[in-house]
């Protein structure tokens, strides 16, 4: 499921890009432009975190499947 929500949200960000591209051109936009620019790069950052390895190679989408009860240690 997280999965598919990530790839829904770097289509997003491709959309926001291209978006922004489309109102640079335009007269009197280049604020919008601006704002989409910076919601794009939010998304793409929300999407490192969630999939990029930290320094002992595990990812929190990786991890999802092996969540444990912190009161219990059992899953």
């Amino acid at each position: 499921m997280l999965s598919t929500v990530l790839s829904i949200l770097v289509l997003a960000t491709f959309a926001l890009i291209g978006g922004a591209i489309w109102l640079w051109r335009k007269p009197g936009m280049r604020q919008k432009a601006l704002l989409m620019l910076v919601l794009a790069a939010i998304a793409m950052v929300n999407v490192a975190i969630w999939t990029l390895p930290d320094g002992a190679g595990r990812s929190p989408v990786g991890q999802l499947g092996t969540a444990t009860d912190p009161e219990t240690g059992r899953d």
